[in-house]
């Protein structure tokens, strides 16, 4: 039996990619009858299928019938969760557990200070890293030699796509230590029934003759939806463009919008409701403009559903491996409104293009970024450390 701890910032019911990413990563472990597994993370303030969190409170849990250890915090500073209760809980799960491999998803420099001394030489480390930290210059700063320690120390380190290994200052430097697995989609999520249906027309109808862009992520600076709002202002009203989820930026965005009507927010909404409007446009608009977007699996979803795909072209991020241009949609210079509103203009014009690059772009998931390639991928990775191959 192999022992695996995964040890993450949050974990569901918080969503976010680095959560999603330490779910996907639970699930495809519980699939396998020689792997005993546990997560550590920071509790955080959330509700989610049926799962009520409080951020103060230490707790344990089961998402998914695996166990989670979840630390009360008692403030946030510089984007880092400070909790009390953490170091105490690392050090004895690390002890009666004693785990054979750590998983640790980085970015979180408060965890890899207590991690890092609780490690056992004999127990092997795979460092998830997601992505640089871009915004926080002075924590980079501070925490490079942290960043290094962790490299040395890890046994695997884990990209999701090799254009972020070339363009990161550290994972350049440990190549020979890198491994890429792509995230996935989970197929699962986009059921479609009798209401959904019924949504897709109501979408459509609401819209005859007007083409229906859709985006969706946390309303945050890097994910660049002022810059998709200002290409809607060189859009005239033959263009829907909606923007679902909800963030920090939502009040200055609606703001920024204001007196357009080709621009409707959505708010956070269901899987019903996203896989309603992932059905029913004809664009999907994906406007992040850093490399804090490392990869982009709401991006994959979108392109799932034939959808091609307008991105800003991201130096490092593996935004652009994921759609790529001219193939699966459209690439525009870098926080170039313009170019971004003269692309969906092209894209509207043509129907046929829109359908070439649709097409490419649900088969480029089906044979990149699957769930089972995933967890295929994993595994091997796994059985690699282990010295063998684990079989279910």
């Amino acid at each position: 039996m192999t022992k695996v701890l995964q040890v993450v910032c949050g974990f569901y019911p918080r969503i976010g990619g680095i959560e999603q990413v330490a779910r996907d990563v639970a699930n495809a472990l519980r699939k396998n009858q020689n792997i005993e597994q546990k997560i550590i993370c920071f509790n955080e303030d959330a509700e989610n299928g049926g799962i009520v969190c409080h951020r103060k409170e230490t707790v344990t849990d089961k998402v998914d019938g695996i166990e989670v250890r979840r630390c009360g915090c008692i403030a946030k500073v510089a984007s880092q969760l400070i909790s009390l209760t953490y170091p105490g809980e690392l050090k004895r799960l690390m002890k009666s557990f004693d785990p054979d491999i750590v998983i640790f998803h980085y970015p979180s420099p408060y965890l890899a200070a207590f991690l890092l001394p609780n490690l056992k030489k004999k127990t092997k480390l795979i460092l998830y890293w997601h992505l640089d930290i871009t915004k926080q210059k002075i924590l980079g700063k501070i925490f490079h030699m942290q960043n290094l320690k962790l490299l040395k120390r890890s046994d695997k380190v884990v990209a999701t796509s090799a254009p972020y290994i070339d363009g990161s200052q550290y994972l350049s430097k440990f190549k020979d230590k890198c491994v890429v697995i792509n995230n996935s989609i989970s197929l699962e999520r986009f059921k479609t029934d009798e209401i959904t249906g019924k949504t897709v027309s109501e979408i459509r109808k609401k819209n005859t003759g007007r083409t229906i862009c859709f985006g969706i992520g946390r309303h945050v600076p890097y994910k660049g939806y002022k810059y998709l709002i200002d290409a809607a202002k060189n859009l005239d009203n033959s263009f829907m463009i909606y923007i679902g989820g909800s963030g920090p930026l939502t009040d200055e965005l609606k703001e920024q919008a204001k007196g357009l009507e080709n621009v409707e927010f959505l708010g956070k909404i269901s899987d019903s409701e996203l896989t309603a409007y992932l059905t029913a446009c004809d664009i999907f608009c994906f406007p992040s403009i850093t490399k804090n977007e490392a990869f982009g699996i709401a991006l994959a979803e979108g392109m799932y559903f034939g959808k091609p795909a307008v991105t800003f072209s991201i130096p490092g991020s593996g935004v652009n491996y994921v759609s790529l241009d001219g193939a699966t949609g459209i690439e525009c210079s870098n926080g170039d409104s313009k170019a971004y509103a003269e692309a969906l203009k092209k894209l509207a014009d043509d129907p046929e293009l829109r359908e070439k690059y649709g097409q490419a772009a649900k088969q480029r998931v089906l044979e990149n970024f699957t769930e089972e390639i995933f967890e295929k991928n994993l595994m091997k990775l796994i059985g690699e450390l282990n010295g063998q191959e684990i079989c279910n």
